[in-house]
């Protein structure tokens, strides 16, 4: 337990973390996720190389949806609350570091970010999405959409805000 807790704790902690902005809440759902590993090891099938990465994931994924849902996290933004998403551009991300990225997915609207990490993260059909979070389709299909739209608009004001301060200097 002890070898799997220190190989994994941090790469759970930002799986949580994807799904969880409170770091607070991201340690108890962690917690959790552990609890629900250390219990279930028993049953762990090893199917070749990944296979035990991918088991303790989707546990860890579940235990955060839980989390979500029985906080009543997750609340779908209606679009009108976001006017100045832009349509599908892509956002110059080469000057963007992995880090930014991710502390502006963390600061999506809770249903776009959980929609976001499990279609482009998890590879969830939407679908599958829909059946997890108890949601149509078609709401997986527009929450994504207006993840994605939001995120890029993000991107582009974090790129413009570093080039005006490049500028400045």
């Amino acid at each position: 337990m002890r070898a799997v807790y220190s190989s994994y704790v941090r790469y759970l902690s930002a799986v949580c973390a994807r799904y969880i902005p409170n770091d607070e809440d991201v340690k108890d759902v962690l917690q959790e996720s552990f609890l629900r590993i250390f219990d279930g090891i028993g049953s762990f099938e090893y199917r070749g190389k990944g296979s035990l990465k991918g088991w303790l994931t989707k546990i860890t994924v579940n235990e955060a949806l839980k989390f979500i849902r029985r906080n009543d996290k997750i609340e779908f933004v209606d679009i009108s609350s976001h006017q100045d998403i832009q349509p599908d551009e892509e956002p110059d991300i080469d000057s963007v570091t992995s880090s930014v990225i991710f502390r502006l997915i963390r600061e999506l609207p809770d249903g776009y970010r959980t929609i976001f990490n499990l279609y482009v993260i998890e590879n969830r059909s939407h679908k599958e999405i829909a059946a997890l979070l108890g949601i149509k389709e078609s709401t997986s299909a527009s929450q994504l959409h207006r993840a994605k739209s939001l995120l890029a608009t993000k991107i582009r004001q974090y790129n413009h805000l570093n080039t005006v301060c490049h500028y400045e200097r």
